[in-house]
This record gives C-alpha cells, sequence and structure tokens, in this order.
C-alpha cells in the first residue's frame, strides 16, 4: 500500500504577519512624521508670523495663543496618550507601540524622556535616528538609554476611524500654516501699501497745511487765525491759540510761507511726520524781510479723514535768507 502524502503550500516565516514583531525603520520614521510635523509645522509658522505682525497686537498674541496650543498638543498626542489610550496619532495608524523590553507600556515619564533623548540621536550627526537599521533590536539612542524598543501590534488592535483622525490633524495643521502664511503677507503687504498711500496723501496736503496754518495778513487776521485752528488737532490748538494771542497784542505784520522742499519721515495709516523747508517773507514795504525756517510737523488723520497738524516744532528758527535782507 502506496500512502500518498498531499502537498501543502507552506509561506515563509518572514511573511508571515508577526503582531509583537520588531517595527521596521521607515514605519518607525512615517509613525514620528505624523507625531511630530504637524505641531513642527504650526510652531515655526507662528514664530515667524509673530516676527511679522505688530509686537502685542491682537495677531501677535493670537500666534503666541496657537503657538502654545500647538506644543502642547503634541505633547499630550507624544505623552499623554500612550499612558491614557496605550497610542500616540503617528504610531496608531501604522500599528506600532513604545514598549519595555519585557512588553509593558512605559510610564508618561519614561516617554517624555525617551523624546528629550531624542536630542541625542540628532546631536549625533543623526546617527542616532539610524541606528535602529543595523541594531538587533531595531533601537536608537534614545532607545537604548531609556530601555524602550517599539513593536508591531495586530492590526485589528488599532483604533478604529485612526485615518480619519489623522486627516483631521494633518488639515488642521495644513490650514493654520497657510493662515499664518497669509497673515504674515498681509500684515507686511497692506501696511506698507497703507504707508505709500499716506505718504502720498501727505506730500500733496502736507505743505499746504503747514502754509496755511503760518501765513496771516493784519487785514485778515481773526479769519486767517480761525483757519488755523481749524487745521489742528485738539491737543495741539491751545498752543496755537497760545502763539496767536501773543501776536495780536503785539504789532501784526504780513507774515507768508511758502515750502520749497519736504520729505516724509515716517507714515502709517492714520499719522505722518514730515519735515518742511520753508521760505517766506514778514512786513511790506521798507521793513519786509525774507526769511526761512525748516519744522517738524506731526500730522493726524482726523475723524473726516482730514489731515490735522498734531505737533509743530520748529528745527531752525527763521532767520533771513541769504543776501535778502
Amino acid at each position: 500500500m502506496t500512502a500518498v502524502v498531499e502537498e501543502t503550500e507552506t509561506i515563509p516565516a518572514a511573511d508571515q504577519a508577526t503582531p509583537n514583531g520588531l517595527a521596521p525603520w521607515h514605519v518607525r520614521a512615517a509613525a514620528f512624521a505624523v507625531d511630530v510635523l504637524p505641531g513642527v509645522a504650526v510652531a515655526v509658522t507662528m514664530v515667524l508670523t509673530r516676527l511679522a505682525v505688530p509686537a502685542q497686537s491682537t495677531w501677535w498674541w493670537l500666534c503666541v495663543c496657537v503657538l502654545a496650543g500647538a506644543l502642547l498638543l503634541t505633547f499630550v498626542n507624544r505623552v499623554a496618550l500612550p499612558v491614557i489610550k496605550g497610542w500616540s496619532v503617528g504610531r496608531a495608524l501604522a500599528g506600532i507601540v513604545v514598549v519595555r523590553p519585557d512588553g509593558t507600556a512605559p510610564g508618561p515619564g519614561r516617554l517624555l524622556l525617551r523624546d528629550l533623548a531624542h536630542l541625542l540621536d540628532t546631536i549625533a550627526v543623526f546617527v542616532g535616528w539610524l541606528w535602529p537599521l543595523w541594531d538587533a533590536r531595531r533601537r536608537t539612542f534614545a532607545d537604548l538609554l531609556l530601555r524602550t524598543e517599539v513593536r508591531r501590534v495586530d492590526p485589528q488592535n488599532r483604533p478604529a476611524n485612526i485615518r480619519r483622525l489623522t486627516a483631521i490633524v494633518v488639515s488642521t495643521a495644513a490650514l493654520l500654516c497657510i493662515g499664518g502664511a497669509a497673515v504674515s503677507v498681509l500684515a507686511v503687504f497692506l501696511p506698507d501699501r497703507t504707508s505709500d498711500q499716506t505718504r502720498a496723501a501727505v506730500q500733496a496736503q502736507g505743505p499746504k497745511i503747514v502754509t496755511e496754518m503760518l501765513t496771516y495778513d493784519p487785514k485778515s487776521l481773526r479769519e486767517d487765525f480761525a483757519r488755523a485752528q481749524s487745521r489742528t488737532t485738539e491737543k495741539y490748538r491751545p498752543q496755537l491759540v497760545a502763539q496767536q494771542q501773543a501776536v495780536q497784542k503785539g504789532h501784526p505784520v504780513v507774515n507768508e510761507y511758502w515750502v520749497t522742499n519736504s520729505a516724509v519721515l515716517s507714515a502709517t495709516q492714520d499719522r505722518a511726520t514730515m519735515l518742511l523747508f520753508m521760505q517766506g517773507h514778514r512786513g511790506g514795504g521798507q521793513q519786509q524781510r525774507f526769511i526761512t525756517a525748516t519744522v517738524r510737523v506731526a500730522l493726524v488723520k482726523g475723524a473726516d479723514a482730514r489731515w490735522l497738524v498734531d505737533d509743530l516744532t520748529v528745527v531752525t528758527k527763521p532767520k533771513p535768507a541769504k543776501g535778502k535782507r
């Protein structure tokens, strides 16, 4: 009697699923990228945005809050979730878990120290990150120091909807980065554009405002002074009124100025500073004197969008023009 043995197909052990096997390097790298890169990308974007926006502004504080939130969530995902749920988002997606050599779960302190010890993997010219490629237990320097290793888990034990959760995390981080980049552009582009518009406006209106404020004629002194006061803010008006009263108490003579050159020193949406080089004359007939002066003027946009003089400082006091007496 001849026994017939049925041949069965065997599967190499290397190809069989090994739920508790050591995790390969590329799987660990993918899990680390999902866990860390979204938070790092948001943090870097918020730091750069914070440098672009005005300090202590609403956008500045929003960047600080988002930065702190990104770092906190990354910490919770890497340290707290593995203790509470047994997984981080990246490790759950990759199907791996960090354990001690005896298979027990490490505590939060060990996980935190392990992440900090990854600095050694980086400082050693990234050799520590590549160490699992030839280490028998596929460990990084951090694993060697904290006595941990990374193993695969049974796919059935992975959290449900982990792909959806990962997509939400990555999408949210991407939107925050795009938003931060947009805020940075707007924080630089819009103020520059507003500054250019302000410069153009005050360059055209500033000289006329100042000359009308400083020019007067004894024949129309009351009207000229009233016009000058209408060109100032409430802050500067008392100072101008005091100067006008001093003129009225003396012997008013014709005082006329015109601007020969000007420069805008600074400009924002509703404030500007100008330097004006002026010439003019005082008196009439034989008493007429030609004079020059340099003034620095602060202009503020009023409620009706008119530019008003908020301060006027004489840089060079009026003096006779060269060759003129």
